[in-house]
C-alpha cells in the first residue's frame, strides 16, 4: 500500500479523551434559555387554535408567527414548516415551543399547551398513497421484446423497513442574536445547509448568519439534513430571546420518535430468463418519504440507479417513486436508497439462481458487469470491476463456498446453519451533476507566518476521522510535520462552502482538492510570509454528462466495491440467530489511514447486520413510533459478532487523492442480502422478501415450512 496508508492518532484523539471537547450540551448553562417543543399528537390533522397555560415571566411561546422569512425549511424542495401552520402532517410534527431559563419547567409549560385539532384521515401505507413526491423513470434496451421471447419470467417483491441512526449523541443546537446576526452552533454534519436554513427562516442576509460544528458525536446521516430543521426553529427562538442563547437537545425518546430514518421500501422486480439468463428487468420502487420531502429526492436516486445491481443487463425499465403518508419523515442514512435495492436485486438473483437449480454465488459471476461495460444509466463503468478477485478473497477468508455446500445437506436438529454472500458497489460521490452544477467545492489552505498549515473546508468529523485524513494529505503534499497541520471543526465565518460531509465525498473529492492545493503552495512557499491558495471543482474530462431528466449518463465517476459473506446458526426452537462470522473484502482505493479504514468497514459491516436481523422499527395503527428506546430497539454490538474479518481491496482511482475513493457508506450497503440469504439455506430453502427478519418471524417461517406451505 502507499507510504501515506500507515496510521496515525486522530487530530481529535487528545481532546476526546481528556474530556475538553465541547459537545452541544457541555456549555455553560449560566443565562441559557432552554426549549422544548409541543408536537401533534395525530397523524394528520386541522389546527383550529391554540391555548397556552399561564406562562410564568421570562418563559415565552414561539410559533409560525414568530417566523420572520418563509416558514419553510431550507432541504431540497422546502416543503418542511419550522413551526406547523393549519396542519400537522404527522405523530410529532412541532407546532410550538417554549423557551425558558429552567429546562424542567418549560418542558412542563409545553405539555400543558393545549392545541386545538380537527382530524383528519391519515394516510399510513406507502401503497395507499396517492402523493408521489418524487417519480422517476428510465431504462435501456427493448424490455418487452426480451420479456416476449423470455423462456421464464419471475416476479417478485421485497421489503426494507425503518433504520434508526442511533447515533450516540442526540440531536442539539444551540443560538444567539448577536447584535444583528445570528450565531448557531451544534451538533450537526452540513454547516452550509444549516447556514442556507437559518437565513431562509430568519430572512437574513447569508454574512448575518454564522454556523459552527460543535463537537458531533455521530451521525450516519442522521445529522445531514434534520440539524436544518432544529437549527431554524432554535433560531427563532433566539431572535425573540432579546440576546440570551436558546438552547434545545433532545432526549432520546425524542430523537429516536421524531427524527429522521432509512426509507422503508417495496421494490417489486419482473426478471425475464433467456437460456439460464437474465436478459431483461422491470422494476419498480416505492420508497416512503413520510410526511414531507427532505431528502427522499436523492434518495431515491441512488436507489433507483443501484436497482440493476454489479450484474450487465442489457434490458431495464425502472421506475421509482418516493410517496408521502403521514409518518415520520424519512432522510439520509449510511448508503442513502442503495441499501433498499441492493437488498432487493441481490436476493432476486438468489432465488432465480436456485429455481434454474444453479449456485447463487456462480450464477450472479456470469452476469458480473466488467470495465468498458454500460451501467444502468447508459453511462460507463470507466475503471476495473475488481468483484471477482474480491469474491475469491472473501471465500479464502470465510471458506464461503465449501461451507455452503456442507449446510446445503439436510439439517433436521435445533441448530442449523447457513452462510450467504453479497456482491456490491457504492457510486462515489454526489449523484450526476451536482459536483459540478450544485456544489461547486472550494478550498483553501491558509500558511501562517510561523510555518503552519491551515486546512479551510466546511468537512465536518463525527468519528469518520476526516480532520485527520485531510490534514495527512496536505502534510504529505507539503514534506512537513502532521503537527504542524492545522485542521478545527468548520465555521462559516472561516471556511469556504467545500460542500456537504456525505456521499462518501469529502475524502476522495475535497482531499484532492486538498492535495492539489497543496502542491500550489508548496510551488509558491514563502518562509515567514501568510498565504492563501483556493482550488475549486473541476469535473474530469472523462465523464460522459449526466442528464437527471431522462436518468442517462455516468451517475458517479467512479465506485467503490464490495463482497460480504455472513454465516448464521438459527436455533429452530427460540428462532433466534446467531452470527457465527462475517467476512468482507472491500475496495475503497487507497487507504488514507489504514486504522481509520478499517474500522469503518468493520463498523459499517456491523451496522448492516443490525438492519438485517434486530434492528426492528414499527409504527402502530395511529402512525406512532413504537421503538423509541435502547430497550426496544436493539442494536448489535460486538459481542453479537464475535467473528469478523475485514480485507482491503485496493483498485486505485486516478482521480482520487493517491487512488482514494469513497470509503464510509459502503459496508453497509449490501449486507443484508448476504445475511438473509444464509438464513434461507438454514431454513432449507425457504425464500425470504424483506429485512430486517427478527427471531419471531423465523420461527413462523419454520412453522409454515412444516405445515408444507412454503419451501
Amino acid at each position: 500500500m502507499h507510504p501515506i496508508s500507515q496510521s496515525v492518532k486522530k487530530k481529535d484523539h487528545s481532546v476526546k479523551m481528556d474530556g475538553s471537547a465541547l459537545y452541544a450540551g457541555d456549555y455553560g448553562k449560566d443565562g441559557m434559555l432552554f426549549g422544548k417543543l409541543a408536537r401533534s399528537p395525530h397523524a394528520r390533522a386541522r389546527i383550529l387554535g391554540i391555548n397556552l397555560p399561564e406562562l410564568p415571566e421570562g418563559y415565552f411561546s414561539v410559533d409560525c408567527r414568530d417566523v420572520p422569512g418563509e416558514n419553510r425549511v431550507h432541504i431540497v424542495m422546502d416543503d418542511t414548516p419550522v413551526f406547523a401552520e393549519e396542519t400537522v402532517e404527522f405523530i410529532g410534527d412541532p407546532v410550538l415551543m417554549i423557551v425558558g431559563p429552567d429546562e424542567a419547567e418549560a418542558s412542563r409549560l409545553a405539555s400543558l399547551a393545549e392545541v386545538i385539532y380537527e382530524q383528519l384521515e391519515p394516510v399510513l401505507d406507502a401503497k395507499e398513497s396517492e402523493t408521489a413526491f418524487f417519480d422517476y423513470s428510465f431504462g435501456k434496451g427493448d424490455v418487452d421484446a426480451a420479456f416476449s421471447l423470455a423462456d421464464k419470467v419471475y416476479e417478485e417483491e421485497f421489503r426494507t423497513g425503518y433504520q434508526e441512526q442511533a447515533y450516540l449523541e442526540t440531536q442539539g443546537m444551540i443560538a444567539q442574536l448577536d447584535g444583528d446576526r445570528m450565531i448557531v452552533h451544534g451538533s450537526l454534519q452540513c454547516p452550509y445547509y444549516v447556514h442556507g436554513a437559518v437565513a431562509k427562516a430568519l430572512g437574513f442576509p447569508p454574512e448575518k448568519v454564522r454556523i459552527s460544528q460543535d463537537f458531533t458525536g455521530g451521525g450516519f446521516g442522521g445529522k445531514e439534513a434534520f440539524p436544518s430543521i432544529l437549527a431554524a426553529q432554535v433560531a427563532v427562538a433566539a431572535n425573540k430571546a432579546s440576546g440570551k442563547p436558546v438552547r434545545v437537545i433532545f432526549d432520546r425518546r425524542e430523537d429516536m420518535e421524531f427524527t429522521s430514518k432509512r426509507h422503508p421500501s417495496i421494490c417489486s422486480y419482473k426478471a425475464a430468463v433467456k437460456d439460464a439468463r437474465v436478459v431483461a428487468l422491470d422494476i419498480d420502487a416505492v420508497f416512503n418519504s413520510g410526511a414531507y420531502t427532505t431528502l427522499s429526492a436523492v434518495v431515491l436516486q441512488r436507489g433507483i440507479i443501484a436497482s440493476m445491481g454489479v450484474y450487465n443487463i442489457e434490458n431495464l425499465r425502472v421506475r421509482g417513486r418516493a410517496v408521502k403518508t403521514n409518518t415520520t419523515p424519512t432522510g439520509a442514512f449510511r448508503g442513502f436508497g442503495a441499501p433498499q435495492t441492493f437488498f432487493a436485486i441481490e436476493t432476486l438473483m438468489s432465488h432465480l439462481a436456485r429455481d434454474l437449480g444453479e449456485e447463487p454465488l456462480s450464477f450472479k459471476a456470469r452476469h458480473l458487469a466488467k470495465q468498458n461495460d454500460e451501467t444502468s444509466t447508459s453511462g460507463k463503468y470507466h475503471f476495473p470491476v475488481p468483484i471477482p478477485e474480491m469474491i475469491e478473497e472473501t471465500d479464502q477468508m470465510s471458506s464461503y463456498r465449501r461451507k455452503r455446500e456442507e449446510y446445503a445437506k439436510p439439517q433436521h436438529g435445533r441448530f442449523r446453519k447457513g452462510i450467504g454472500i453479497s456482491l456490491w458497489f457504492h457510486g462515489a460521490g454526489f449523484t450526476g451533476s451536482g459536483e459540478r452544477d450544485f456544489i461547486k467545492a472550494v478550498v483553501k489552505l491558509h500558511k501562517c507566518k510561523d510555518g503552519r498549515v491551515e486546512v479551510l473546508t466546511s468537512q465536518s468529523d463525527i468519528g469518520q476521522g476526516i480532520r485527520t485524513t485531510l490534514s495527512k494529505i496536505v502534510a504529505n503534499e507539503l514534506e512537513i510535520p502532521l503537527n504542524n497541520i492545522i485542521c478545527e471543526n468548520p465555521d462559516t465565518d472561516k471556511v469556504p462552502d467545500s460542500g456537504p460531509t456525505v456521499a462518501s465525498r469529502s475524502l476522495m473529492t475535497v482531499g484532492e482538492l486538498l492535495r492539489r492545493a497543496s502542491i500550489n503552495l508548496k510551488a509558491c512557499w514563502k518562509d515567514n510570509e501568510e498565504q492563501v491558495v483556493e482550488e475549486r471543482f473541476k469535473e474530469p474530462d472523462f465523464v460522459i454528462p449526466f442528464d437527471l431528466s431522462k436518468f442517462q449518463g455516468d451517475a458517479y465517476p467512479t465506485f467503490a466495491w464490495a463482497v460480504a459473506a455472513v454465516e448464521l446458526q438459527v436455533d429452530a426452537l427460540t428462532g433466534e440467530h446467531e452470527v457465527l462470522g462475517a467476512w468482507g473484502s472491500f475496495d475503497v482505493g487507497t487507504p488514507i489511514d489504514i486504522n481509520i479504514v478499517t474500522g469503518q468497514m468493520e463498523g459499517g459491516l456491523l451496522q448492516g447486520i443490525g438492519y438485517s436481523s434486530m434492528e426492528c422499527m414499527n409504527a402502530d395503527s395511529k402512525g406512532r413510533i413504537r421503538d423509541v428506546s435502547y430497550t426496544d430497539y436493539i442494536i448489535p454490538t460486538s459481542a453479537d459478532v464475535p467473528k469478523l474479518e475485514v480485507k482491503l481491496h485496493v483498485e486505485e482511482y486516478p482521480l482520487g487523492p493517491y487512488g482514494a475513493k469513497g470509503a464510509g457508506e459502503l459496508p453497509l450497503v449490501g449486507v443484508p442480502a448476504a445475511y438473509i440469504e444464509a438464513l434461507e439455506q438454514a431454513l432449507g430453502g425457504i425464500s425470504l422478501y424483506h429485512a430486517p427478519f427478527t427471531a419471531q418471524e423465523t420461527l413462523f417461517a419454520l412453522k409454515r415450512k412444516e405445515a408444507g406451505k412454503v419451501g
